[in-house]
């Protein structure tokens, strides 16, 4: 049996700040392959697509996966057979899906979660966790401290983000892709249409013969992906200063063991195989010729080297859960009705601030 307290000099306020992995990556074809980054839609005055920092010395870095895209993928390990018990099983019912929490992209401050059955505990987790006790959460929804949560939309509690993990390339070469669709039939000369609505379909992207397959339809200098010539690079961080601001109220013995119970999950998600596939066009592999570097960094600035193995940390994992005790699994339902009645509120809240004070 793993000794609980194994790792407990991560919990010293003398313990290190955090403990980082910088992990060096290619894509699946070789270094110098094509990578197809995550693409952003406009606003703020960003453009859209590609997120390109260029700096005055010609170099730039390019945002392959988020912090929070990141997150999202590491969390369903613990839907997985050897994790699923370690953390509650809460599973959310609309209709004929059912989508665990774990699976939301907010947590525990979805709005799918928040319009279900779930409301009323949640809510109450939440509370509790604004005068500092934090048990009542990991009890619903322990990810949502491994991984942060904001209830931006009710109590305003924020639980800072102990794991975080991004995928950056550095001093990228954008390219573009050109292709065009050439129907099987020239339908014009079926009479299907006339040739003057052929003539003005091609080309015209917004136009409904192009957009429903019926001419041809260029699409020229789209985003084509980049080549890394600098590298690309998964730096992840697991906050333990932040950990250890997570308390079961005054209680010391059960803070101990709250502790104890999410550096286990956070340690887990910490050192997991990360997915190669991202998206079409980005499937990342480890770098053989760069081993990866890990470190316990410490307040002073001092760095020690980390040697972590994920089994280890799974056996640890499991016993810090036993002693912690992990909240009930179940189904619940979700409440369109809740819905209905938030949006009212934001309604009627609209409403008074836009009357005039008497």
């Amino acid at each position: 049996m793993p000794d609980p307290a194994q790792f407990d000099h991560y919990l010293a306020d003398a313990g290190p700040a955090a403990l980082v992995i910088r992990d060096h990556l290619m894509p699946i074809d070789g270094p110098d392959g094509v990578v197809f980054p995550a693409t952003f839609a406009a606003g703020d005055g960003f453009p859209g697509g590609y997120n390109i920092d260029e700096f005055p010395d010609g170099t730039n870095v390019c945002l392959i996966d988020s912090v929070g895209s990141q997150a999202n993928r590491i969390e369903p390990l613990f839907m997985h057979e050897n994790y699923r018990h370690l953390v509650p099983q809460i599973v959310i019912r609309a209709g004929e899906k059912a989508i665990n929490l774990l699976e939301c992209g907010h947590r525990a401050g979805d709005a799918f979660a928040r319009c279900s059955q779930l409301q009323e505990s949640l809510k109450s987790a939440f509370q509790r966790a604004l005068r500092g006790d934090f048990e009542p959460l990991a009890k619903i929804a322990p990810t949502s401290l491994v991984f942060g949560v904001w209830d931006s939309r009710d109590t305003q509690a924020k639980v800072p983000r102990l794991v975080a993990s991004t995928i950056r390339a550095f001093n990228v070469k954008r390219l573009t892709r050109s292709a065009v669709y050439i129907p099987p039939v020239d339908y014009a000369a079926l009479e299907v249409f006339s040739e003057e609505d052929k003539a003005k379909a091609e080309g015209d992207s917004k136009n409904r013969l192009a957009q429903r397959g019926f001419v041809h339809n260029p699409a020229s200098r789209a985003h084509g992906g980049v080549i890394a010539t600098g590298g690309i690079r998964r730096d992840a961080i697991l906050s333990l200063a932040a950990l250890r601001l997570l308390r079961a109220g005054s209680d010391a013995q059960r803070s101990l063991a709250l502790q104890r119970y999410i550096l286990g999950l956070a340690m887990l998600a910490f050192t997991a195989n990360t997915c190669s596939y991202l998206r079409q066009g980005c499937m990342l592999v480890m770098d053989p010729q760069k081993p990866r570097e890990s470190f316990e960094v410490f307040a002073s600035g001092e760095r020690k080297p980390l040697s972590l193995l994920h089994e280890e940390v799974l056996e640890y994992a499991g016993a810090a859960a036993e002693a912690f005790g992990v909240g009930e699994s179940k189904t619940v339902d979700f409440e369109p009705w809740k819905v209905t009645q938030e949006v009212q509120e934001v309604k009627s809240k609209r409403r008074k601030k836009a009357e005039p004070e008497e």
